[in-house]
């Protein structure tokens, strides 16, 4: 595979920003197909996390001749090579991952590939503020742990009493909306 990508990238040196294009595409992907592997469940933080960060590298994607994208050198389109060759090692088990619904190693994975294409990103936009996954992980936690607090934990083994209460807040709050 890295033999076919290192063809692909001495054929398309006409084309430089090309890849810029192929890494979102591949990005965009491998997101969907994360997110359609979450939706019959509560996602986790850590997965909410990892979906959240491939979302923040992918925002605001500029077009390949955006005036705000700058053709890497030599240097910075052999760094370039080195990513998409890096994203596409982790396709095989991202692949595995998906039919074997590991969920948490997708998340893995994910995050694996997002930072690829956020170093590539770097490349064709050295200015555009990226975030670290550390950064979003740590917001979204937060996020996670407010709305966890808002849960009130269930009494496991209610007393007669506790379900008296419970039936009476019920019956009194259908009284106020028939009135």
């Amino acid at each position: 595979m890295n033999e076919q990508i290192e063809q692909l990238f001495r054929h398309a040196s006409d084309q430089p920003t090309l890849w810029l294009r192929v890494a979102s595409e591949r990005l965009s992907l491998v997101r969907y197909i994360f997110l359609v592997q979450i939706e019959d469940g509560i996602p986790s933080a850590a997965h909410r996390a990892s979906l959240e960060y491939a979302d923040a590298v992918l925002i605001g994607w500029p077009d390949e001749d955006a005036e705000e994208v700058s053709t890497p050198d030599e240097a910075g389109l052999k760094q370039v090579c080195e990513q998409i060759k890096a994203m596409e090692s982790y396709i095989p088990r991202f692949r595995t991952q998906e039919r074997g619904s590991d969920i948490d190693g997708l998340s893995d994975t994910l995050i694996r590939i997002t930072e690829c294409v956020a170093e590539v990103r770097r490349t064709y936009q050295p200015d555009f503020p990226l975030p670290t996954f550390a950064e979003i992980r740590r917001v979204v936690q937060e996020e996670w742990d407010e709305d966890m607090d808002k849960i009130e934990p269930m009494d496991v083994n209610p007393t007669a009493e506790d379900i008296e209460r419970l039936t009476e807040s019920d019956d009194g709050g259908q009284e106020q909306h028939e009135g």
